[in-house]
């Protein structure tokens, strides 16, 4: 299964910061991080951001892209804003197209429901909207409101790394409740047959392979080291049961400038 993560906005998106500085995107972005990291604990799972750290995305090319690669379902993260000054507005909300797609709005239900109950705040439930991340995406798209960046108990919320990372894990588990997804066996490598992996590079000096899964990690990626009957530390990015799926990271891999191939054990 394909999935797309979208942090809303970018660092420097005009507006879209809490009265006392919090620029949204900080907040958006480790949401994203945190629930890919958990989705991708799943099997056959491949996670894609239409963010980038290095620029604000315009919407339309992120759209582009989520149609481009034929995800099967969209989900754009965000905190929620009531005028520009500290005020009472506060919860959280889901949002789906204005013509309540089927699946989109069991998809927002589920994650709606997770948020609320992982985070303990004011359920203001699953509306509609015409959002272009909505209405410009072929697949089952939902939009998360997370909290108020102009409440003041809410923006504390969304500054603490506690906060983001539940809502990271309760948007996960909303997308794996919907989608059935079965948890990945706890070590993929050890012998368990039949699944395809990805490495991304074996080295003699156990120092570069670490070296490389850093670098694997500050570009999202979930990457691990297993020992070769040769004697090499070989880099590991993925293992997954259906062979299209571990040849859809290794393409992803590749555009991101590095090597990897897929094997099957």
């Amino acid at each position: 299964m394909k999935l797309m993560l979208d942090a809303g906005h970018g660092y420097s998106t005009a507006g879209k910061r809490s009265p006392s500085g919090m620029r949204e995107y900080e907040f958006n972005r480790a949401v994203a991080g945190y629930a890919k990291k958990e989705l991708e604990t799943y099997q056959d799972v491949l996670v894609y951001f239409a963010h980038s750290d290095d620029r604000d995305v315009p919407l339309k090319e992120r759209t582009d892209k989520a149609n481009q690669l034929k995800v099967d379902a969209y989900v754009a993260i965000h905190a929620n804003a009531y005028q520009n000054t500290w005020n009472s507005a506060n919860g959280v909300d889901t949002f789906v197209y204005v013509t309540k797609p089927k699946d989109a709005y069991e998809l927002a239900l589920k994650v709606q429901k997770n948020l609320v109950e992982k985070t303990g705040r004011r359920d203001r439930g699953v509306k509609t909207a015409d959002f272009h991340v909505l209405r410009e995406t072929n697949m089952t798209a939902i939009l998360t409101e997370c909290g108020f960046m102009t409440n003041l108990e809410e923006e504390s919320l969304l500054r603490s790394d506690s906060y983001r990372q539940i809502c990271g894990k309760a948007i996960a588990a909303g997308i794996a409740e919907h989608y059935a997804l079965k948890k990945t066996p706890a070590a993929p490598d050890s012998g368990g047959g039949n699944l395809y992996h990805v490495q991304a590079g074996a080295f003699r000096d156990k120092a570069n392979a670490d070296d490389l899964i850093k670098k694997l990690s500050i570009k999202g990626y979930h990457a691990y080291t297993t020992m070769g009957k040769d004697g090499l530390h070989k880099v590991q990015a993925g293992a997954f049961s259906k062979k299209e799926n571990a040849e859809a990271l290794v393409i992803k891999l590749k555009a991101d400038g590095f090597t990897a191939f897929v094997y099957l054990e």
